[in-house]
């Protein structure tokens, strides 16, 4: 489960960003993750609560504003959302995509004390 991971990063920026602003206590954490970045939003739920614990985020609430996959599409010249890679253009059913947004994870906001 790489999400544990990628938790243990996300109290790596929250730790940083405490000691450049100098908070002590962190009540919320948003993150804004794409439906193509191979993150599962409830296995990070339950990752961030265990990475955590005993740190300036212990007790934090983990928000999740997903965000939808965008494509160009090169058959049609459009822009179309999709949910997942190698599915057709909803508009003209090619699979000539190229992603142009939804594979990032990014921390978007922090709620302190």
């Amino acid at each position: 489960m790489h999400e544990m991971a990628l938790c243990e990063g996300i109290i790596e920026i929250v730790e940083e960003e405490a000691r450049r602003r100098s908070f002590s206590k962190v009540k919320t954490v948003c993150l804004e993750i794409g439906a193509l970045s191979y993150v599962v939003p409830e296995a990070m739920k339950l990752s961030f609560a265990a990475v955590a614990a005993r740190t300036i985020a212990d007790g934090a609430v983990l928000k999740i504003v997903e965000q939808p996959g965008l494509a160009w599409c090169m058959a049609c010249s459009a822009s179309v959302e999709i949910a997942r890679r190698c599915e057709p253009c909803p508009r003209c059913g090619s699979y000539q995509l190229q992603v142009t947004a939804g594979e990032e994870m990014r921390v978007k906001e922090l709620e302190i004390d």
